[in-house]
């Protein structure tokens, strides 16, 4: 049986907690295969709405097995806040599975991002402060703590006076912070692992042996493709792989099982942070889209950059991610447009280039060539079915399906539940 892997085709903020919600009830597991609390996904089910950041969306649906897998990144305080504030609301939290493999982030982490940040002022990444990177970079350098560290307790104090010792050096000496001291964090980490013990176990062999019972696993990445630690705009990016190939280490299970990919695009694009957004609008327009589309971070709050439809980006998110299908959300937004442009290519120093420049300093001066279709005014959100939707609003979604390469086989039409048009099966 399958497992489907969701991914985001922009600079992620495209609708993936909507997508996983809609086949909420036709999968058997939903999991979380990267990044960490920096992520944040919209539910909206009813007059209710659900900001999730590090759970996997499927948490709100009562036949779901939630998974954080190996791959993401834990702060247990943020966990256990998030899973709180569900059960008051609730949500039954007890089918959460969470991988003895994830790493923490651990209080160092958070103080570092920070005050690196801060050092690199208009040089700054645009992180969120949350330590997703510096715990990425324990790992890769072998010093990361992990879930299941918190259960020895003499290997827990171990890696914490390991780790201290140099992390307390560059925060006093470097950046003229204080120190943390080992009893402190040994305790609040301690003191989090009884809590967090039901939830812990191998969840890439549970993920697997549901494969092979003909169970559905449906892999939910953060954040997106022009954010990958590989294949994004570096170094503006995040510290994960939130690619479809990022799935299969992030949640164990091999890439043969994958038999369908489904990326997320906007109708319009946004991102979050610093770096390159070739069709950024900083007009009145700009804030048209941020205002009716509501483009405020979920997890931040902080204003989304907003600009037009980009092709060539979504195009590279098919390439590498090798979509097979697309759900394209916020179409709603853009009626009471005239016209509505899309860049179909970029001008770099006079030179036409039909897919992303090769060098970041080329897509740094990339300037859009945008293509004009026709827009409607009537209000989309009442439509359940593709013939519904206005001729010109059809037309804008089949032109776009012709020029990123894979079909839509959803489409957003507004913020709730039931404000979905599925023209084919995401499962």
């Amino acid at each position: 049986m399958p497992a489907i892997t969701l991914v985001g085709a922009q600079w992620g903020d495209e609708g993936k907690g909507k997508a996983t919600d809609l086949v909420g009830n036709r999968v058997d597991y939903v999991v979380r295969y990267q990044g960490g609390n920096n992520a944040g996904h919209t539910v909206v089910i009813g007059d209710q709405k659900y900001a999730l950041h590090l759970l996997p969306s499927g948490i709100l649906s009562p036949d779901v097995v939630p998974v954080i897998a190996n791959g993401v990144v834990i702060d247990p305080g943020v966990l256990f806040e998030e899973l709180r504030g569900l059960r008051e609301r609730g949500v039954n939290t007890e089918r959460l599975l969470v991988s003895a493999n994830a790493h923490l982030i651990m209080p160092y982490h958070r103080a570092l991002d920070k005050v690196t940040e801060r050092f690199l002022g208009k040089r700054q990444i645009g992180t969120t402060g949350r330590g997703i990177g510096p715990t990425y970079a324990d790992k890769i350098s072998r010093t990361g703590i992990r879930v299941q560290d918190m259960f020895d307790p003499k290997i827990l104090r171990q890696k914490l006076e390991l780790a201290l010792h140099d992390k307390n050096q560059i925060l006093t000496k470097v950046f003229n912070r204080r120190g943390l001291e080992v009893d402190q964090v040994f305790e609040e980490y301690t003191g989090y692992a009884e809590e967090l013990r039901p939830y812990v176990a191998d969840t890439s062999l549970i993920l697997n042996r549901a494969l092979d019972e003909g169970r559905t696993v449906y892999l939910e990445g953060s954040q997106g493709t022009l954010l990958d630690i590989d294949h994004g705009t570096y170094p503006f990016v995040t510290s994960s792989s939130p690619t479809a190939g990022g799935a299969c280490a992030g949640a164990g299970i091999g890439p043969t099982r994958i038999t369908k990919v489904v990326g997320i695009l906007k109708a319009y694009t946004t991102r979050v942070g610093s770096g390159p957004f070739p069709t950024e609008l900083h007009d009145e327009w700009g804030e048209w889209l941020r205002q009716k589309g509501g483009e405020y971070g979920v997890t931040t709050g902080r204003n989304r950059r907003c600009g037009w439809f980009d092709a060539p980006i979504a195009r590279y998110a098919t390439r590498v991610n090798g979509i097979t299908d697309f759900f394209l959300t916020k179409l709603d937004v853009l009626s009471g447009l005239e016209r509505v442009p899309v860049c179909v290519g970029y001008d770099v120093n006079g030179t036409r280039h039909d897919e992303i420049p090769m060098t970041q300093t080329d897509f740094h001066h990339a300037v859009p060539v945008y293509e004009y279709l026709d827009g409607w005014n009537e209000d989309i959100s009442h439509a359940r079915t593709f013939e519904e939707l206005p001729k010109t609003a059809q037309t804008y979604v089949r032109t776009l399906e012709e020029m990123v390469g894979a079909p839509v086989s959803a489409i957003g039409v507004g913020p709730g539940r039931d404000q979905t048009l599925e023209l084919r099966s995401l499962v």
